[in-house]
């Protein structure tokens, strides 16, 4: 605020619409007048009677439109909001895509019981084609609306990912009934995966994550294990402490990574 208070006849040549002030004066007096309450209670006794009657005039208008007015429509329901934090539409192919995946894999592995668990080799990238479209521009309409606002970033996509979760792990679990390998087995690898996703996925994008860490898996386990039809040690039962230690670093890791989803550039 200014120091300096504009005088009376200032305030008068203003209440008149700036006869014969400079735009540099007037603008002075509005920033003034913003903070000082004083000059515009001086402001409201310089107007003269014409303003003061198209004030009441415009007054009065006002209070009849709000009277006469229809009733507000009903804001957007809380649960609208609350689905745009939790998921989005697109997600649901995905999500299906994965489980007719791990449906046909629990098939396959129940006609030829001598190979590999096709289902322990898929529960770790499972949920990473749904983490990838959770937090990506190309498929949620409104991405720019929501990478703007504070509750965006990290806190919705670990929101989003919950959500995939949410259905791929009680499908693992469900396959993983039938089959012989460890329930720990396939759920801390698939956490340990999904960890290393959102920990890179701030840096190089969570599209291009989910796809280095999917593709990773795929030529360092997958492809051996296909070939030569052992278990690497790795996924042997023997295993899983170690997979828990990794996973608990994983995700501290991904924790730490909050500033790097305040941008755009892990919207890929």
């Amino acid at each position: 605020m200014t120091t300096h208070h504009p005088n009376l006849a200032v305030i008068s040549r203003y209440a008149q619409g700036g006869t014969g002030l400079d735009d540099a004066t007037v603008w002075t007096v509005e920033v003034h007048l913003e903070e000082c309450a004083d000059c515009r209670a001086r402001l409201a006794g310089s107007t003269t009677g014409d303003t003061r009657a198209l004030l009441d005039r415009v007054a009065a208008a006002v209070d009849r439109g709000l009277d006469e007015s229809p009733p507000p429509a009903r804001l957007v329901q809380a649960w609208s909001a609350a689905r745009r934090r939790w998921l989005i539409w697109a997600l649901a192919p995905w999500l299906g895509m994965t489980l007719t995946a791990l449906v046909c894999a629990w098939m396959l592995e129940s006609l030829k019981p001598g190979m590999p668990s096709l289902v322990l080799l898929l529960a770790p990238v499972a949920p990473l084609p749904g983490v990838a479209i959770a937090w990506s521009r190309r498929v949620d309409p409104a991405w720019e609306l929501i990478a703007g606002t504070p509750g965006a970033g990290l806190m919705m996509l670990l929101r989003r990912t919950a959500t995939v979760l949410a259905v791929i792990v009680p499908a693992l679990a469900l396959v993983g009934a039938g089959t012989r390998e460890s329930p720990a087995l396939m759920l801390l690898p698939c956490l340990a995966c999904t960890a290393a996703t959102i920990g890179l996925g701030g840096r190089v994008g969570v599209r291009r994550a989910a796809i280095g860490v999917g593709a990773t898996w795929a030529a360092v386990v997958v492809l051996p294990t296909l070939v030569t039809a052992d278990l690497p040690a790795f996924l042997q039962p023997g295993s899983v402490p170690a997979w828990a230690l990794a996973t608990a670093a994983l995700a501290a890791y991904a924790a730490t990574r909050a500033a790097d989803y305040r941008g755009l550039s892990s919207l890929s």
